[in-house]
C-alpha cells in the first residue's frame, strides 16, 4: 500500500503500538499520539512492580515497533475534549483514517454513598501510582491496617500483593459478588497471594455460602479447587497479613468519621442462572465490615469526554461493520474513525489480547483505505500545529534518550528498574 496514506493512531499502549506497526509495515505513514511521555500504556504502568523480565521483554517489542521509519511518535500530547487537541481538530488535519487506542481512561464507580471518603479508591489509581505514572504518582493514599478489595480478578491479586509487601497491612478481604466458582484470577497470579489465605476462615466461608451454591445448583468442590489450585506452587509467606474471601456480597455504602472511612456496608446475594450465566441478586440482608480502606477493582470504562459517542461505558461501534475483522466491528459512527484494544472493549484481556486486537483494528483500517483515494494531508502543517501548542512534545529520539538516562540511574542506585515519577523530572532529565 502506498505511504501516501496518512493515519493517526491515538494511544501508545500495546494495542496502539502494535496497530501502528501493522499499518507502517503495510506502507502507511503513521503519526502516533500519546498522552504520556513514555510509550507502553498499561504494559509500562499497569503490570505488577517486580515483573522486571516481563516489562523488559515488552519494552524491547515496543522499541522494535517504534523503529518503523514511516512511524512518528508524539508523546506528552492529550487528545480529547479537555486536551491539547480535540478529536475534531485532529480530524480536520485531513488524516485518511484515525484509530483510537486510548484504552479505558474513565474511572468506573458504582455511585454508592461514601465513595468520596478518604480511604476509598479505584484500583486504577492505586496501580498507576505504585507504577509511577504521572500524575497518579503524586497522589496520596490512606492505606489502613484493615482493607477491603471489591473484585476477584488478577487486579485484585496485584492490589493485595502491594498492600501486603509495600503497605504492611494486617488484614485484607476480597469482596466477591458471586461465589468461588466465578472468581476470575488465574492460578499463575494467585500463587503469589494464596499463602496469605486464612484456610480455616476460607472453609468457614465455604460452609456459610454452601446452601446458596447448592440451591443453584452448583458444585462447591469445583469452586474450592478453583481458589486453592495455586497452593502447590505458592510463594512463601513472608508477612503476617491475613487474606480472606467474603463471597456472595456486594458493596452498598461506605461510612466514615471526619471524612475518613471506617466501615463498608455489604449486601448478601443469592445466585440465579440467566441465559447460562450465573448472576448475583441482592437479598436485602446487609452487614457492616470495619475497614479503613476500600479499593474498587471492578474494571474500567472509556473516557466519555473524549469526543466519541458512548453507551454503557463503551464507545459505540457500528453493529453492521463494512470492514469487520474476525467478525468484530472496529468502526465508530464517525467516518474513518476506528477503535481498538480497551477502547473497543474495556478491561478485556491482558497484553496479548490487546496486541491481537490492535493488529486486527489496523487490518480493518487497511481494508477501509483500500476503498478510497488518499487525502494528501500535510504533515508539515500538523507538526507546526503541535509546535504552536507551546509545550514539550516527545519524539522517538527523546524516548531513546530517556530510556538510557533511566537505565543509567538504575545502575547507579543498584536497582533492577528505575523510573522518574513525574513529567517534570523526565523533561528536566531530557533537557540536561
Amino acid at each position: 500500500m502506498s505511504n501516501q496514506f496518512l493515519v493517526a493512531v491515538i494511544g501508545a499502549g500495546p494495542s496502539g503500538l502494535f496497530a501502528a506497526r501493522e499499518l507502517a509495515t503495510h506502507g502507511v505513514r503513521v503519526l502516533l499520539f500519546n498522552r504520556d511521555i513514555k510509550a507502553g500504556g498499561l504494559a509500562e504502568y499497569g503490570i505488577y512492580l517486580d515483573k522486571y523480565t516481563m516489562k523488559s521483554g515488552l519494552r524491547k517489542q515496543f522499541r522494535q515497533a517504534l523503529e518503523q521509519p514511516n512511524l512518528e511518535y508524539y508523546g506528552n500530547l492529550l487528545i480529547g475534549a479537555h486536551g491539547d487537541l480535540t478529536l475534531e481538530q485532529l480530524r480536520a488535519f485531513g488524516f485518511d483514517a484515525i484509530l483510537v487506542t486510548t484504552g479505558a481512561q474513565g474511572t468506573k464507580w458504582l455511585g454508592l454513598p461514601g465513595e468520596d471518603l478518604e480511604g476509598v479508591y479505584h484500583a486504577k489509581d492505586v496501580v498507576f501510582s505504585y507504577n509511577q505514572l504521572p500524575p497518579f504518582s503524586q497522589k496520596k493514599f490512606r492505606f489502613g491496617k484493615k482493607c477491603a478489595i471489591i473484585g476477584a480478578g488478577n487486579v485484585m491479586v496485584d492490589i493485595a500483593r502491594f498492600l501486603i509487601h509495600y503497605q504492611h497491612v494486617d488484614e485484607i478481604t476480597a469482596i466477591v459478588r458471586r461465589g468461588p466458582n466465578e472468581v476470575n484470577f488465574t492460578k499463575e497470579e494467585m500463587k503469589h497471594l494464596i499463602s496469605y489465605l486464612d484456610l480455616n476462615g476460607f472453609e468457614a466461608e465455604m460452609a456459610r455460602v454452601l446452601p446458596v451454591l447448592q440451591a443453584l445448583p452448583q458444585d462447591p468442590e469445583l469452586g474450592r479447587q478453583k481458589v486453592l489450585e495455586a497452593l502447590p506452587k505458592a510463594d512463601p509467606k513472608t508477612k503476617p497479613t491475613h487474606f480472606h474471601f467474603d463471597f456472595l456480597a456486594s458493596p452498598t455504602a461506605m461510612f466514615g468519621e471526619n471524612g475518613k472511612l471506617t466501615q463498608l456496608e455489604v449486601e448478601d446475594n443469592a445466585l440465579t442462572l440467566k441465559d447460562g450465566e450465573v448472576k448475583a441478586r441482592g437479598t436485602g440482608q446487609k452487614r457492616l465490615l470495619d475497614v479503613e480502606t476500600v479499593i474498587f477493582a471492578i474494571g474500567d470504562k472509556v473516557d466519555e469526554s473524549f469526543g466519541l459517542p458512548t453507551e454503557r461505558n463503551e464507545f459505540i461501534k457500528n453493529p453492521n461493520p463494512k470492514f469487520p475483522e474476525e467478525g468484530v466491528s472496529y468502526e465508530t459512527p464517525l467516518e474513518g474513525v476506528f477503535v481498538g484494544g480497551w477502547s473497543r472493549k474495556a478491561s478485556e484481556g491482558l497484553v496479548g489480547v490487546a496486541r491481537k486486537d490492535g493488529i486486527n483494528a489496523a487490518k480493518a483500517v487497511l481494508k477501509y483505505l483500500e476503498t478510497r483515494p488518499a487525502q494528501s494531508a500535510d504533515v508539515a502543517t500538523i507538526r507546526a500545529a503541535l509546535s504552536a501548542l507551546g509545550k514539550p512534545i516527545i519524539t522517538k529520539a527523546d524516548l531513546k534518550k530517556l530510556e538510557g538516562i533511566e537505565a543509567e540511574e538504575a545502575k547507579k542506585r543498584g536497582l533492577e528498574d528505575f523510573k522518574f515519577s513525574s513529567n517534570a523530572e523526565m523533561l528536566e532529565a531530557l533537557n540536561r
